[in-house]
């Protein structure tokens, strides 16, 4: 299955035919932050199935040890990719075309969640990263 998708403006496109895996809904500070919601749908894909469409995005290191994706043009929040996996990175789910093809499995850094922010899925939720990779 080829998995598309792009930022708000159309200028950045992109494509993956890579399996998704650690499909999580992430609560932590920094993803809030840097997308401006109270949490981020992210799933992987291996680093090297990834490819641009159409423009191309713009990376900043937000972290020590991590680079986020995004669109020049308009803001969209595309990627995240930690120095740690350099063979995989993160897409935001809701940039895909179609979100509800790779739904969030579990909940990651909820102790960071916000307090108003109720997890009623019945999804796993684990304080800081899952446990099981």
């Amino acid at each position: 299955m080829t998995l598309r998708g792009g930022c708000f403006c159309g200028a950045v496109r992109f494509e993956t035919d890579g399996a998704p895996f650690n499909s999580t809904l992430c609560h932590c500070a920094d993803c809030r932050k840097a997308a401006g919601a109270p949490a981020v749908a992210w799933f992987s894909v291996p680093t090297n199935t990834l490819r641009w469409a159409a423009g191309q995005m713009q990376v900043r290191r937000s972290s020590p040890q991590a680079v986020r994706g995004f669109c020049a043009a308009c803001g969209t929040t595309l990627t995240f990719q930690s120095d740690t996996w350099p063979a995989e990175i993160d897409i935001a789910t809701a940039s895909l075309d179609d979100p509800n093809l790779v739904p969030p499995l579990d909940h990651t850094f909820v102790r960071s969640r916000l307090s108003w922010l109720k997890l009623d899925g019945g999804l796993p939720q684990f304080q800081t990263t899952r446990t099981n990779g």
